[in-house]
């Protein structure tokens, strides 16, 4: 399965290569229709491929949303916030306990019970007159186990959404700073926005160069099957994207030093006499920590939800990527606002900004995030690991249908 996310994501940056190369340099010299055109017919002819094998892909059938489960167990263990819990979890209502006239009865794997979140385990109280057929009155300890492995997954989801605040950097700020400076192979001239392409060759190195050499010296060392673990993946991720911060800052300081002696500060669209590729260091980390983080966090947010909150989990992951687009906005917003109009950090003419400042505060509130990632992550026990010590052995998915 890890393999499957290593070249799953490879594979989408291929596509992501493209646009930052032929379509960026299509739009340049021929016009942003063509650029819109070739993406329409892109995706067409993806649409089409896609409906071609209807018949051949595997559909899970639909149990309910998890969204309505999680909700059912709040309200039931609120309903009966008053009631004491008893000493043995056995006494607690499970899906052993399921009869069909009582309730709906779900073929799920039965969960051991766990001692974190215990206000939940209220919602498995049964009262003194029977079960009860209402689902937000009583809900098996399975159930509420099941919200518990959601409830563990979240301060980790937290932590996460900084590592794409950064990498909002890398198609904003920096694009921006590529703008000012010398863009010249030869006679040449690179559009800014392909200096992306660094970014996207990062994750195309960085995924084969894991899979090849990382994972299997990772295995021997770690004497684990899956050479790093998720949550070790994203650490490093997380350590690559504060390193990225570190060149960005110093990458400015140098920019704006050379703007000054050529006395280039005060024009706003002057090229600064220093070679884009100084750039490059920012993005190739950046590039290599999303490599990392993106696959770490899939595979994580799969492996660790409830199997019937798949779908769930995956827009639980795919979530920090905007939000952490959100918090770049917020931020500058905030900057905007603290710093003013005398020193601004960031205004429109960049050779006047303090930029530097920005990235600094950035690779602070990165490293303040990785030392809270760092404690849950140590905190946080893995299903399977979880399960083996009750001597209970995962099960597999449920079975589909075509």
């Amino acid at each position: 399965m890890t393999n499957f996310f290593n070249w799953f994501f490879f594979f989408i940056n291929i596509g992501s290569l493209g646009s930052v190369t032929i379509l960026v340099y299509i739009q340049d010299n021929l016009g942003r229709e063509w650029g819109y055109g070739i993406c329409a017919c892109a995706i067409l002819m993806g649409l089409v491929v896609f409906l071609s094998c209807t018949k051949r892909y595997r559909f899970k059938k639909l149990v309910g949303s998890p969204l309505t489960q999680i909700a059912a167990v709040f309200v039931a263990a609120w309903k009966k916030r008053h009631l004491e819990l008893p000493s043995d979890s056995s006494l607690l209502f499970n899906i052993d306990d399921v009869t069909e006239g009582s309730m709906k009865k779900k073929k799920k794997q039965k969960l051991p019970h766990s001692k974190q979140f215990r206000f939940l385990d209220k919602a498995a109280i049964m009262n003194q007159s029977g079960l009860e057929a209402n689902k937000w009155s009583l809900a098996t300890l399975t159930d509420v186990e099941e919200v518990k492995m959601v409830l563990r997954m979240l301060p980790i989801w937290a932590t996460t959404v900084i590592f794409w605040t950064v990498y909002a950097q890398m198609t904003t700020f920096s694009v921006s700073q590529a703008t000012t400076m010398d863009r010249h192979i030869g006679k040449f001239q690179i559009p800014p926005a392909s200096l992306t392409v660094f970014f996207v060759a990062a994750i195309l190195l960085t995924v084969p160069v894991y899979d090849k050499l990382i994972a299997p010296i990772a295995k021997k060392v770690l004497n684990n099957p899956q050479g790093l673990t998720p949550l070790q993946r994203i650490g490093v991720g997380l350590v690559l994207s504060i390193i990225a911060m570190i060149a960005a800052a110093l990458t400015e300081i140098k920019r704006l030093r050379t703007a000054s002696s050529h006395g280039l500060t005060t024009n706003p669209v002057a090229k600064i006499p220093l070679s884009v590729f100084w750039l490059v260091p920012q993005f190739l980390l950046v590039g290599a920590g999303e490599a990392f983080t993106y696959i770490g966090q899939l595979d994580f947010f799969l492996r660790e939800c409830p199997k019937g909150m798949k779908a769930m989990s995956t827009g639980l992951f795919l979530s920090t990527l905007s939000l952490g687009f959100f918090v770049s906005s917020l931020l500058v917003t905030v900057v905007h606002k603290v710093t003013g109009n005398n020193k601004p950090w960031l205004p429109n003419n960049l050779n006047q900004g303090r930029l530097y400042n920005f990235y600094w505060l950035l690779t602070i509130l990165s490293c303040f995030n990785l030392g809270i990632y760092l404690v849950f992550a140590k905190w946080y026990m893995y299903k399977d690991k979880r399960l083996a010590d009750e001597g209970i052995e995962l099960e597999e998915a449920d079975p589909t249908f075509h």
